[in-house]
């Protein structure tokens, strides 16, 4: 443990609902006091005075694909957690359809070496599942690993499950939190040659919420869900993006009393099918950004509980990937710098309050996954914190773009908001668009 001391002072804190006046300070890598006044004790102390801006729980990204090993070209862990971290992102859970694939325990281990030298914000993975690793599955450490992630429907890396046998097996067998990506192969094959047929592989981009229909994807997580209940498995359901999904969840329970949850993504928080015309391939997604009302169902979900957290899904690709003709353009986007200023800018349009994001970025994450002692402003817990300035305006821009790819859906956008300053277990690792040289970064770890 470090011997650092550190003393935030005059602090708007957010945590559990409310917003107070105060200061927080930092032993190592813990917040060891919170009060309304804290004096500095010796000269020692690092005193930093926020000048009233808000302080949040550094926000827990439980769905990103930071592409190492193998898809480097892409994005690699050091690139994108520096960019996590910029955006307020102080752990992330990475996705196991890298390459090779991390669907063995020696490949597992190798993503955390990897992780443990090169990345700036804490880290975990999900173990991936396929229709004949059951045996690996089993070998997995739950206090270590994240959860298990199942690819109900085709997407990067060929890790589509299946084999009705082997997933309800699969479900019974792991006490496992069971994470899936829920499209129906069946019927987006079948859209796919309906459209190939009309305009071949230069299908217009407006058509992919028709292909990856609500049909394909109700059909796939109400089956998930089903399956869930039958086996008793603990069930989580990756990025919704249809309205008629969300009545498939709860709101009547206690989150950690659920045994079937929920996310939404940013990009099916913001964009809607209008905008297929102006970004094109830059917001192919799977599952796809769908309509208005199914933004405005999502977003009303969220608000009322059936929809548990807010993640990016943050999956680059080159640019010169994302342009080609639509069969061959890969689908997903970079997002994990620009989700929270992007979800501060609904917060000034009055759509969701600060109170609200911080609870489905940063507790609810911790309380789903049960991560140790993250995810809110407690004593006793990790110092990962962000600072935030509500009105210090910037433009998303070629120059301020930090993933490795190098382009953003949101560029153009002018956001209210930005991160000023983000500390990763009491150490200053972020301040406005610079890095310090030291990684403060832990392995996360569970209470199970």
């Amino acid at each position: 443990m470090s011997d650092r001391i550190t003393l935030i002072k005059n602090a708007k804190i957010v945590n559990e609902g409310v917003v107070f006046e105060g200061d927080i300070l930092i032993e190592g890598e813990f917040i060891t006091k919170i009060d309304r006044s804290i004096s500095p004790k010796s000269a020692d102390v690092n005193v930093f005075d926020a000048e009233g801006k808000y302080v949040i729980p550094g926000a827990i990204d439980d769905q990103v694909h930071f592409r190492e090993p193998g898809l480097t070209h892409k994005a690699n862990i050091e690139t994108e957690s520096r960019a996590a971290i910029a955006g307020g992102i102080t752990s992330f859970i990475e996705m196991p359809n890298t390459n090779p694939q991390t669907t063995t325990i020696e490949k597992l281990n190798e993503k955390f070496d990897i992780a443990k030298n090169t990345s700036y914000a804490n880290y975990s993975f999900m173990f991936g599942g396929t229709n004949d690793n059951l045996d690996e599955i089993l070998k997995v450490d739950p206090k270590q690993v994240a959860a298990l992630k199942l690819f109900l429907g085709s997407s990067t890396g060929n890790m589509l499950v299946d084999n009705p046998e082997v997933l309800e097996k699969i479900f019974s067998s792991t006490d496992l939190l069971i994470a899936v990506h829920c499209e129906d192969e069946a019927t987006i094959k079948a859209n796919t040659e309906v459209y190939k047929e009309r305009y071949g592989d230069d299908i217009p981009v407006k058509f992919h919420p028709i292909i990856r229909s609500e049909e394909a994807c109700y059909i796939s997580s109400s089956k998930a869900i089903e399956l869930a209940k039958k086996t008793g498995a603990r069930l989580h359901v990756f990025h919704l993006s249809t309205g008629k999904e969300t009545a498939l969840f709860d709101n009547k329970i206690p989150l950690s009393e659920k045994k079937i949850t929920a996310e939404v993504c940013i990009h099916h928080l913001w964009f809607n099918d209008k905008d297929y015309d102006e970004k094109g391939t830059l917001i192919k997604w799977n599952p796809a950004v769908k309509t208005e009302n199914d933004r405005s169902q999502l977003l009303k979900a969220l608000l009322d509980d059936r929809i548990d957290v807010i993640a990016t899904d943050h999956a680059p690709h080159t640019i010169e990937e994302k342009s080609n003709v639509y069969t061959k353009a890969p689908s997903g986007g970079p997002l994990v710098q620009h989700a929270l200023p992007a979800l501060l800018e609904m917060y000034h349009q009055g759509q969701i309050s600060i109170e609200k994001i911080v609870e489905k970025m940063c507790h609810n994450p911790a309380i789903l996954f049960q991560i140790e002692k993250r995810g809110y402003i407690k004593e006793g817990y990790y110092a990962d914190l962000v600072i935030i300035d509500l009105n210090k305006p910037w433009t998303v821009n070629k120059d301020n773009i930090l993933y490795k790819c190098g382009w953003s859906p949101f560029e153009g956008t002018t956001f209210k908001s930005r991160i000023l300053y983000t500390f990763i277990n009491g150490g200053l690792a972020y301040k406005n668009f610079k890095f310090y040289d030291t990684k403060y970064a832990k392995q996360l770890t569970f209470n199970r």
